[in-house]
Order: C-alpha cells, then sequence, then structure tokens
C-alpha cells in the first residue's frame, strides 16, 4: 500500500504521545507492507526540526518515492483552498493531501487533527478530489493504520 506521510509523522517518533503507534508505522514501512512517499514540503518543514527528527526523515527519504509539486499538485491545492477547506495560512497542508493525491497514494498519514486528519475536512477535500477526477484518498493517523495485532 502506497502511503504518503506528512511531517508530523516523522515527528511523532520523538512525542511520548504518538512515538509508539509511529514506530510500528514505520516498522510496516520496514517490512515492506507500506510503501513510503514524502515531499520536498516535507523536507523543507524537517529543516526546522531537531537533528533526531531530520536524521529519521532523511534514513528513510533515501527509500521513499518522492512526490513532484508540479502544476497538478499546486492545481489541486489551490482548489482546496477556494474551497475553503483550510485558510492560506494552511498552503503546505493543502499542498500535502495535494501531492499524496497526485502521486496516487492510498493514503495520507498525518498527526495534524486540525488541518488534515480533520472529520470536517476529509469528505471535503475528497469532494475535491472527485471534482478535479482524481480518486478519493483515505485520509488517517498512524493510530488507525497500524495493525493492533502486530505486537
Amino acid at each position: 500500500m502506497k502511503i504518503y506521510a506528512d511531517t508530523s509523522v516523522f515527528g511523532g517518533l520523538f512525542d511520548k504521545e504518538f512515538s509508539s503507534p509511529t514506530r510500528k508505522l514505520f516498522d510496516l514501512i520496514d517490512s515492506g507492507d507500506l510503501q513510503l512517499v514524502t515531499s520536498a514540503v516535507v523536507e523543507g518543514e524537517i529543516e526546522c526540526a531537531p537533528e533526531n527528527v531530520r536524521a529519521v526523515f532523511y534514513k528513510y527519504a533515501e527509500m521513499a518515492e518522492v512526490a513532484q509539486i508540479d502544476e497538478s499538485s499546486l492545481s489541486l491545492r489551490e482548489a482546496y483552498i477556494d474551497a475553503e477547506i483550510v485558510t492560506l495560512k494552511s498552503l503546505d497542508d493543502a499542498l500535502h493531501v495535494a501531492l499524496a493525491t497526485i502521486s496516487e497514494c492510498e493514503l495520507i498519514i498525518s498527526w495534524n487533527f486540525k488541518h488534515i486528519v480533520h472529520y470536517d475536512k476529509i469528505p471535503k477535500y475528497n469532494a475535491i478530489n472527485k471534482l478535479y477526477g482524481h480518486h478519493e484518498i483515505g485520509i488517517f493517523s498512524p493510530l488507525e493504520v497500524i495493525d493492533y495485532d502486530y505486537e
């Protein structure tokens, strides 16, 4: 399964509340059960992160597919903004969803419950995707993706 992990997932490894499910998600990536997709947006946001977060990102970036920012992803991002799913302050969040969609990921994984993994926003992102001829995308936190019988 092809997944896009946004910046919050990499930081989640070092957050007391999110570390265990995030570690299980990365175990699924390590085992080959999940194919990781990242982007220059994630890389840019990671630059300001602590060294341990950057190190994890760069380790996984070597094996990940890198979603390209192009006219299609920028156009889809603008459609999300025009539909007022998020505001201009959240351009990068909208771009994460657009990049995951354009890259044909089945899921976008995030700990961002305000702008991405939000019960009110998920159907709106998918309505715009459908309107513009793209597939619907699953939008989940790592908690919803890991296998609870995994341990």
